[in-house]
């Protein structure tokens, strides 16, 4: 891992560069600027802080290991030393992966809200049972971490799980953490409907799409379809009582979305669009990576969609990443949402990629 050192220099001299620049009345005079610089402002006074933490954790960390060299193994006080060298080796190599980071432009999706998009696929009613508990699991974890997750359409199964579930995640750095979900999760278990006790494997594919603005996507009236039926719901209340739903067609792609969890048709109609900017969004991210796939092979997220990134294999409580090669063995707790444990790896392993090629 480089050190961190220069780069906190450096993040120190630009950020009292910009803190000069905002000073200036002046800056205000274009709003465009302003906003970019009051962005990178906050940016860099995140990044001076974690340095500032850095470097404690490294001077507490030696100041541990003194002790520790210098009292007998077996004594109180070098068992204390230990378990806080543990500790602070542990954060100081949290803080100095954020470091890095700090120095990779930071992505403008990042920080947008996003459209999460979860379909059965092999293994029928067992595929939807899994998707409803993917469903559950990122609401789970959405939750956690004080993210807000509005529900935009779903297609339920017989057996209370869900062809497909489609909803909106907002929060602070939602995409961020997200984008590593993209792909092909699989099961393996007894379902219960197996009445010999036999393993089976299915699985489900997971959508995971920055929310695009109108800036980013511009959707002609010409280009869209647009029409009004009447929402499809359990029990014949309220949301299939009216001609609520309504479904948008983009002419040029072919692309259909549907949006019918709202009473309102305008909220319906207005979510659907959002919907499909996304996704076009997304396309658009994913033909620009294909551009660069000889460059960028161990690419993840949206530049290899279409592969298996995840087994979930329930008689051996285990959880398999096979982007990374990483197995855990904690899968109740994961499929309860605590998907840190993944997902930190995911961004570890995508920081160490992203500057090795910085660095080339």
């Amino acid at each position: 891992m480089l050190d961190p050192r220069p780069h906190i220099e450096k993040f120190s001299r630009r950020l009292a560069e910009v803190e000069a620049a905002l000073s200036d009345g002046r800056v205000f005079d274009n709003p465009q600027k302003a906003q970019e610089l009051s962005r990178e402002y906050s940016r860099l006074k995140d990044l001076v802080s974690t340095g500032s933490a850095w470097m404690k954790a490294e001077t507490d960390l030696a100041e541990n290991r003194s002790l520790l060299a210098s009292e007998p193994a077996e004594s109180e006080l070098a068992q204390m030393a230990r378990e806080e060298v543990a500790r602070l080796e542990a954060e100081e190599n949290r803080l100095a992966q954020e470091l890095q980071r700090g120095l990779l432009p930071p992505d403008p999706t990042d920080s947008r809200n996003t459209i999460v998009e979860v379909r059965a696929g092999a293994g029928g009613q067992e595929s939807a049972l899994f998707a409803a508990e993917l469903y559950r699991m990122y609401t789970r974890y959405a939750e956690g971490r004080g993210w807000k997750v509005d529900d935009l359409d779903s297609s339920p199964s017989d057996l209370g799980g869900f062809k497909e579930v489609i909803f909106e995640i907002t929060g602070t750095d939602v995409y961020k953490r997200f984008k590593y979900e993209s792909g092909v999760h699989r099961v393996q278990r007894v379902p219960a409907t197996e009445a010999q006790g036999r393993i089976h494997t299915s699985t489900c594919t997971v959508a995971v799409l920055p929310e695009a603005q109108e800036v980013d996507v511009e959707l002609k009236p010409e280009d869209l379809e647009i029409t009004r039926c009447r929402a499809s719901g359990p029990g014949g209340q309220g949301v299939n009582t009216t001609d609520s739903a309504v479904q948008v067609m983009h002419k040029p792609t072919g692309l259909i979305v549907r949006c019918a969890d709202q009473r309102s048709q305008q909220k319906n109609k207005a979510r659907a669009l959002t919907v499909l900017r996304s996704r076009l969004l997304e396309r658009r991210i994913a033909e620009e990576n294909a551009k660069y796939a000889a460059q960028r092979k161990a690419q993840v997220g949206t530049g290899e969609r279409n592969e298996r990134i995840r087994t979930y294999n329930f008689p051996q409580n285990r959880v398999t990443d096979h982007r990374i090669e990483l197995t855990l063995y904690n899968l109740p707790a994961i499929m309860e949402g605590q998907l840190d444990p993944v997902i930190e790896p995911l961004m570890a392993d995508d920081l160490e990629k992203r500057l090795a090629e910085l660095n080339r």
